[in-house]
């Protein structure tokens, strides 16, 4: 044997009996029933089994041969009784109806198998597989129209279970009754089945080359699928059998029935390719371009792309041009989408009309952008918004040419803003200068008025009087003028202006009484920037003696340096040199004696003094101002810091003028002296 427990017995020299008998052609050995040395546990041989594969290879079940009719009948009766038991154990097993039926068919016994199916249909008629296999034993034993028969029970008691429709007309087509398997379909389509059904039944009419029945069936179908797959399936037929112009007319179906629903990327992109293949170019761009303004963005990537290709393709420069515009509208409007208050991405969006020129779209854009209006009434954020208004007029106005439109646009950004809470000075002044282009000088004048009435402000008077003044209205420049010194009666440089304008038509005496009205006003913005002009418009007018009245008048408010070397270099400038001399002598005393002013005032009076004495004095007098100028030496000074001690020491440089190097030297004197006569005493 090859059993290892026999191998080990034999090698172990136990005695072996042979008994012969052959079973199947094999030779069984007898084990010794005396206990082996080595025991083997049951566990341990069916392990060894496993591992080397079961049973023998060698190994066949025996045969049975049956002679006679008697031993047929036995086998039969007793597979019979087995099948019947099986059924009454678990009789809603269909698996087992059908061995059993299957069983009886291989032995040829067809009326048995039948009643086996009709029993087993009894029990379970709603089980699909019992159906397939009564349908299949009878096909395949070619009683034809038993077969139909099951198939028509089936598809009359089930017929939403499309398999077998499939099946019965499958049938009825291989064996050449096209109309029965014709009639089969308009049953089954009276049920409404689903897509694949029809397609079936399409399918069948084109192998039997009916197309204008293939057709008919597709009309019917959109009855039922009136979806988008449907219609681009039909189109696809009509081009493959040649009707282009059918096919046309289904995409253009499509387009009307489905409406917003037919709006989608791929519809639009088999329907351009169409009309490409037709060499319908102009129809295929317009489809390309109707589809861009209709597809939603963000399901149009793959529209642009085929569009892209087709105008590098068919295209000239201007259509390739409007297809990178395409992409880049539907870049901006993506970010809009996002952020519809960024309005650098309007702004940008709006020149990409405006540089196609279409007034349609460009205005539509400015529509678009001027609606959405910043959420608070704060100035800050509304100074990028306030330019898509002004953009927008002067868009009207120069590109559109519509005036009308233009004067609307001004209007209604004048009435969006909130005057009350802040306004646009450039808004206001805009809207006169438009009014004055159109030469409606009273609107201007109105509007301008207006604007301050509700919201005065600096800006609003300059340009009033700017337009008065073109207008040569001299009147009004001086109301106006009156009005602005009203509201900022501070402002130094409105007084010049209208000292300035008055002076300009020669009314002197208008003029100072102008400045006379500011010098003496108690608060000014710049009034250093005042008494210039004051005085330079005396000088102007050679007024001599009342410009030293006026410096003297302002060396009384101010002792500052610039003054004082200001009226030095006018008494030069009038050729009375004493004059100029005595000035700077006096300022010089002034910032040896005075506490208050700085020594770098003093250094800048006397390098201004130095330079004075170079172009009009003498050697000796030059001499003199050099002798009064300072060292320049470098010092500490102790640091104090923010809580009031002794922080550091930090290196300075301060000017020593010759005065007060002597006394220091007499101090440094008086000092030995004192300490001299403190030793002299200790002594």
């Amino acid at each position: 044997g090859n059993h290892p427990s026999l191998r080990r017995m034999a090698d172990a020299g136990e005695d072996n009996e042979l008994m012969g008998r052959q079973i199947g052609g094999r030779r069984t050995q007898v084990k010794n029933k005396s206990a082996a040395e080595v025991q083997i546990t049951a566990e341990q041989m069916l392990r060894e089994s496993m591992e080397r594969g079961g049973m023998d290879q060698d190994f066949r079940p025996p045969k049975r041969v049956i002679s006679d009719n008697s031993e047929l009948a036995e086998l039969r009766l007793r597979k019979r009784k087995e099948y019947e038991d099986t059924i009454r154990r678990s009789r809603t097993n269909m698996g087992v109806w059908a061995q059993y039926a299957l069983w009886e068919a291989s032995q040829k016994e067809f009326e048995r198998a039948r009643s086996i199916f009709e029993r087993a249909v009894d029990v379970d008629y709603r089980n699909q597989s019992i159906w397939l296999k009564y349908a299949e034993m009878e096909m395949k034993n070619r009683f034809i129209n038993h077969a139909r028969n099951v198939w028509d029970r089936a598809v009359t008691l089930l017929p939403r279970v499309d398999q077998f429709w499939f099946k019965f007309t499958y049938m009825e087509e291989m064996l050449g009754n096209v109309a029965g398997a014709r009639q089969i379909f308009e049953r089954w389509m009276k049920w409404a089945p689903g897509k694949n059904a029809w397609n079936t039944y399409i399918k069948f009419e084109v192998r039997r080359r009916n197309i204008p029945r293939a057709r008919s069936i597709y009309e019917r179908m959109l009855i039922t699928h009136n979806e988008l797959d449907t219609y681009m399936r039909f189109a696809k037929f009509e081009v493959k059998h040649g009707k282009k112009e059918y096919a046309r007319l289904v995409y253009e179906r499509a387009l009307k029935e489905l409406q917003e629903e037919a709006h989608r990327e791929e519809l639009f992109v088999a329907f351009a390719k169409f009309e490409e293949a037709c060499k319908e170019f102009d129809r295929a761009r317009v489809i390309y371009k109707y589809a861009l303004d209709n597809v939603p963005k963000q399901e149009a990537q793959k529209l642009y792309e085929m569009y892209s290709a087709f105008e590098k393709k068919h295209g000239t420069r201007e259509t390739v041009e409007d297809v990178i515009l395409s992409k880049r509208r539907f870049q901006y409007e993506e970010e809009i989408k996002s952020s519809p208050l960024n309005y650098d991405v309007w702004f940008d969006y709006i020149r990409l009309e405006e540089s196609k020129g279409r007034k349609d779209r460009v205005r539509e854009v400015y529509e678009r952008a001027i609606a959405n209006r910043p959420p608070l009434q704060e100035k800050r954020f509304w100074k990028r918004y306030i330019f898509l208004w002004i953009n927008y007029a002067v868009y009207e106005e120069l590109e559109a040419k519509d005036i009308e439109r233009a004067r609307q646009v001004w209007r209604a950004c004048l009435q969006l803003v909130p005057h009350k809470i802040f306004t646009f000075s450039k808004v206001w002044i805009m809207a006169a200068q438009f009014e004055v282009r159109q030469k409606e000088l009273a609107a201007a004048r109105k509007l301008l008025g207006t604007a301050l009435g509700k919201c005065p402000k600096e800006k609003l008077f300059k340009s009033y009087i700017e337009l008065e003044l073109q207008m040569v209205e001299i009147d009004r420049c001086r109301k106006i003028y009156e009005k602005y010194l009203e509201f900022i009666p501070d402002n130094c440089k409105a007084w010049v202006k209208y000292a300035e304008l008055e002076a300009s038509l020669q009314e002197l005496e208008r003029a100072r009484a102008i400045f006379e009205m500011a010098v003496n006003q108690p608060t000014l913005d710049m009034p250093e920037m005042l008494w210039k002009s004051y005085i330079d418009f005396e000088i102007k007018n050679k007024a001599y003696k009342q410009v030293r009245s006026l410096y003297d008048r302002l060396l009384k408010r101010t002792k500052h340096v610039r003054v004082w070397i200001s009226r030095a270099q006018f008494e030069a400038s009038v050729n009375d040199v004493k004059a100029a001399r005595k000035v700077f002598e006096d300022a010089d005393e002034y910032f040896k004696t005075s506490d208050e002013a700085g020594k770098e005032e003093r250094v800048m009076l006397v390098e201004s003094w130095l330079d004075f004495e170079t172009n009009y004095g003498s050697n000796k007098t030059v001499q003199t101002v050099r002798d009064r100028l300072p060292r320049r030496v470098k010092s500490k000074r102790l640091v104090k810091g923010e809580d009031g001690t002794d922080a550091y020491w930090e290196e300075y440089y301060d000017y020593i003028f010759p005065d007060e190097d002597k006394k220091q030297n007499t101090f440094k004197l008086l000092e030995m002296a004192r300490m001299w006569k403190k030793a002299k005493t200790d002594e």
